[in-house]
């Protein structure tokens, strides 16, 4: 059975083999890609044929599906290989080249016609699979190929096989269904294109804090990060701003290696788990990302290293001796999270080796009081290793003019600016960036092939690769200042490594990259009073959402609306439900759905124009809610979420207060054109402008399923 929509030139490929080969196949016609994709997709979800064979294999490639019709009759053994070869630049050059059009189409056709040489066909000197592929493809464009090609087209649409399978496909359709088909894969394949700069428009690239893979991600870190990015990236596209969002989940460095062994793992598998946890979640909360990637690739080993070499090659980095803890029960140095003990600023007795989480202060494992091996419970020696360090002191001077002149033109947030300038205070020491580990990219050096780069030095280079694998041209995003301004998002306590040490490794490359301008941190958001806690079973996790039955949109406006911006915020029950019941529904949903059941059911569901009557009355609406729109763009831009939702929601109570203040039920019985006018000025257009970024899709009100009431005492969906 062949899914296809009526006259796809792909489903011709298929349709042709098969009748080349003497076989009949049942034609599905379907309406829509997704439709097909309904009953069979492949992982990258972009197939536009689906082919199920009768043992019940599905084959979502239509040159795949094809040749497992095809048999000898169109591929035969003496010319399968150049068969196979005229298939494979097919997929990967001319049908690309068809949606691109343009120099890159007219390659292609230059390049097909110089191989056919005035021949009848493209291998040997009968039909193959090579010419039915070649000249599907080419179907929709037949009228703008040159002359040598056109011919052999011609030829080839004059066999038997190839008419009858051109009707089947086609039967009972439009006269312009084969264009449809053909358009509507053009716009797909360029939609899924990635986006690159472009000269002259507001690039924005968009990053927010990659997520450790060593955990599931609770209601904290997702409006700390990844929600707040994509809030603010869907406002930008729907400003029109040219803007990618990149982020993905970080996973080397020692937090991996402690819970591969927790859970009786490799590194690589503990991975793969959350990595799939963190996705579904941010899937699920309706995250959009441009690429959601990893940092283990080869991408990262290539770009990670390079920097490294460019440092070496400037005199940015220095190779010291250092005294270290060593594990003479685990036989081998410790990595900072190895170890815990007593903080010696604020007497924490559970510090780490590499931060304290009681004070948020800096350590270094030789520093705590009272430690202690992780691995063995033993208590760890000192000893002298050697490692290298990212020259922080001689990198001052230009690091601090990027902060004095980027804080104020990129307008930085207050928070941020009051770590950075402390850590500039109190003056920059050599910051080591490798480690004793086997998990991580490796040293590229003599002497350091037991060591690892430290994941603060590796992490933040993982944009860059992430990008790299969304586009071979990364660096169009990434060594363009000129063109690119990166905006980035991320919890307060990550701010010193995207403000100071990120910014110094970049410096110190003496390269053309593309430094961050913005950057929006927030404070913590705690859970009834306290922290979140994972261990203490404190808190709401992203699964944990998910399974309350609770729509996501209620989630992202709750978090958004709560966004500790200047200072830490409280995650209450009673608050979601208040905020729920009170504002979404009472105020929002009531006035969309009084406004749309009142169109439907006087203006059969469309909405109407304004006329001239009763224009006086919608004047002063428009005045009020013209100024905050200005006030809403004006906050989204400076990237104040919190303040941009209230405003949204205000216009709601204004769209309420002026439909029951201007009562159109009573106009529709007098006077249809000022009813027409009272309707039409209320405020639904800004209000899907507005909630589009913070609910992420079109609002759904009651009598739809994202219509729920929750319960006061539990916070339960009660209908």
């Amino acid at each position: 059975m062949l899914l296809t929509r009526a006259g796809d030139c792909q489903a011709l490929k298929v349709a042709a083999a098969a009748s080349a080969s003497s076989q009949t196949i049942a034609l599905t016609p379907c309406d829509t890609v997704k439709a097909i994709q309904a009953k069979g997709t492949n992982p990258f979800g972009n197939n536009t044929i689906c082919f199920i064979t009768a043992s019940g294999q599905t084959i979502t490639c239509p040159n795949a599906a094809a040749k497992f019709l095809a048999e000898a009759s169109l591929v035969p053994v003496a010319s399968a290989a150049n068969i196979n070869q005229w298939l494979e630049w097919e997929a990967t050059v001319l049908r690309p080249a068809c949606y691109l059009g343009n120099e890159t189409l007219s390659k292609a056709l230059s390049h097909l016609e110089c191989a056919l040489k005035g021949s009848k066909h493209l291998v040997a000197d009968a039909l193959t699979l090579a010419d039915v592929v070649l000249f599907s493809t080419l179907l929709p464009l037949q009228a703008e190929v040159p002359a040598g090609v056109s011919s052999w087209m011609s030829n080839i649409a004059a066999q038997g096989s190839v008419k009858e399978a051109a009707e089947l496909v086609s039967a009972g359709a439009a006269p312009d269904c084969q264009q449809k088909a053909f358009a509507d894969d053009k716009r797909m394949y360029n939609a899924a294109l990635p986006k690159m700069p472009i000269p002259g428009q507001r690039n924005i690239l968009i990053t927010s804090a990659l997520p450790y893979v060593n955990n599931v991600p609770h209601l904290g870190n997702i409006i700390g990060c990844v929600l707040s990015a994509d809030c603010y990236a869907r406002f930008c596209r729907a400003r029109g701003h040219n803007c990618i969002y990149v982020c993905g989940t970080d996973e080397y460095g020692t937090a991996t290696e402690t819970k591969a062994l927790e859970e009786g793992l490799t590194p690589a598998q503990i991975c793969d788990k959350y990595h799939a946890i963190h996705a579904g979640i941010y899937d699920w909360f309706d995250i959009d990302f441009d690429k959601f990637g990893r940092t283990p690739s080869r991408a990262q080993t290539k770009i990670c290293q390079s920097v490294f070499w460019d440092l070496e090659k400037k005199g940015n980095l220095v190779e010291q001796g250092m005294e270290q803890l060593y594990s003479e029960a685990a036989g081998k140095f410790l990595a900072d999270r190895f170890v815990s003990g007593t903080c010696p600023k604020c007497k924490y007795d559970d510090a780490r080796g590499d931060q304290c989480d009681s004070c948020g202060n800096l350590l270094n494992p030789t520093e705590l009081i009272n430690p202690k091996c992780k691995l063995t419970g033993t208590t760890p020696v000192k000893r002298t290793t050697r490692h290298v360090f990212l020259n922080l002191p001689k990198l001052t001077p230009k690091l601090q003019e990027y902060i004095t002149n980027t804080s104020q033109q990129g307008g930085w947030s207050s928070n941020c600016v009051q770590v950075t300038n402390a850590w500039m205070r109190d003056g920059l020491k050599n910051r080591c960036i490798t480690r004793d580990l086997k998990w991580g990219t490796p040293v590229p050096m003599d002497g350091y092939t037991e060591k690892v780069f430290y994941v603060w030095f590796d992490a933040p280079i993982g944009y860059m690769s992430i990008t790299a694998n969304y586009t071979p041209e990364w660096e169009k995003w990434w060594k363009n200042p000129e063109d690119v301004e990166m905006v980035q998002f991320m919890g307060k306590d990550n701010v010193p490594f995207h403000t100071v040490i990120f910014p110094a490794t970049l410096l110190g490359t003496e390269d053309n990259w593309t430094m961050m301008k913005n950057i929006s941190v927030t404070e913590y958001l705690n859970y009834e009073g306290g922290k979140f806690s994972k261990s203490r079973g404190t808190g709401v996790f992203g699964n944990d959402a998910k399974e309350t039955g609770i729509p996501v949109e209620v989630w992202r406006y709750y978090l958004l609306s709560n966004r500790p911006e200047q200072a830490d915020t409280d995650f209450k029950w009673s608050d979601l439900v208040a905020k729920n019941n009170s504002e979404l529904m009472a105020n929002l949903g009531n006035f969309i759905n009084r406004a749309l059941m009142f169109v439907s059911k006087f203006f059969d569901g469309i909405v109407p124009t304004a006329t001239s009557s009763g224009a006086d009355l919608v004047a002063d609406l428009g005045k009020l809610v013209g100024q905050k729109v200005t006030d809403y763009v004006a906050c989204m831009e400076k990237i104040k979420l919190k303040e941009g939702i209230r405003l949204a929601m205000a216009v709601s109570a204004d769209g309420n207060k002026f439909f029951q203040d201007s009562q159109p039920w009573v106009a529709v019985k007098a006077d249809k054109d000022k009813c027409a006018t009272l309707v039409a000025a209320g405020t639904l257009f800004p209000l899907a402008f507005f909630w589009q970024p913070n609910l992420s899709v079109t609002p759904k009100f009651p009598g739809h399923s994202h219509c729920k009431t929750l319960s006061p005492v539990t916070g339960t969906v009660l209908h």
